[in-house]
């Protein structure tokens, strides 16, 4: 299973990092977009054609989470003439979602639970209910090889990447703030990501969402800190083998 990296900047876009969160997921014939944060659709169709979409998964519905699902939405009903796309979404999504749009049958909507299970193609996935406002799921993504990723969403410290167990390869984790200015507490600090990855004895750690102030170095340098060892800092279009 490869991971790419659509999107990553922290609550807006700015440079260098552009989009938000999204990120693409992709194991044999199984192409699972995780988040559709502003900007990322558009990286997305860079490196997929949308046609070839497996399934989707929002987290939440914070706008850099979940806004550019209305552009995907178009193509495939206008354009692709595509229904019946699996979506997973916090319970209730769909309707809030639906007041700027109207959905027809273009996606199937399977509402999410802490604990709840699904698969899409060659891909078993695992949700935790996080730290977060409003309704916020952690995945986790587990290869046809059995190997794992678990990305954190958005989560502050009163949830850990030990709610699926230890032993990740690869642990993508919002790293929002420098520690000793941590402007919200429903995020993470680069050295809280870090210390939560390497208790979780994850193998890898790819910091996301850093808050655009925030000088990505010191980012690095904190999750690296708390993680005990070498760290990836998350970029637009950086893939990476689960």
């Amino acid at each position: 299973m490869d991971l790419t990296v659509l999107g990553c900047s922290g609550s807006y876009g700015a440079p260098p990092d552009g989009a938000c969160s999204s990120y693409l997921l992709r194991d044999g014939e199984t192409t699972l977009w995780v988040d559709c944060g502003n900007g990322g659709f558009v990286n997305l169709q860079r490196h997929l054609d949308p046609a070839e979409l497996t399934g989707v998964v929002v987290t939440h519905e914070h706008p850099d989470h979940c806004v550019d699902l209305y552009g995907l939405h178009v193509l495939l009903r206008y354009g692709l003439e595509r229904a019946h796309v699996p979506l997973y979404a916090p319970a209730g999504a769909a309707d809030r979602l639906g007041v700027l749009t109207t959905w027809g049958d273009t996606f199937d909507w399977t509402d999410l639970g802490d604990g709840a299970t699904a698969s899409v193609g060659s891909i078993g996935l695992r949700f935790a209910r996080t730290d977060h406002p409003p309704p916020t799921y952690a995945v986790e993504a587990t290869a046809a090889d059995g190997r794992r990723l678990v990305y954190t969403s958005d989560t502050g410290p009163g949830w850990s990447v030990r709610a699926f167990g230890p032993g990740a390869q690869v642990v993508l984790s919002e790293a929002s703030y420098r520690h000793d200015d941590r402007r919200s507490p429903i995020h993470l600090s680069a050295r809280q990501a870090g210390e939560a990855a390497r208790a979780a004895g994850a193998e890898r750690l790819v910091l996301t969402h850093r808050w655009p102030q925030v000088d990505p170095a010191v980012i690095d340098a904190e999750g690296s800190e708390g993680f005990g060892g070498p760290v990836t800092r998350a970029v637009v279009d950086l893939t990476l083998p689960v």
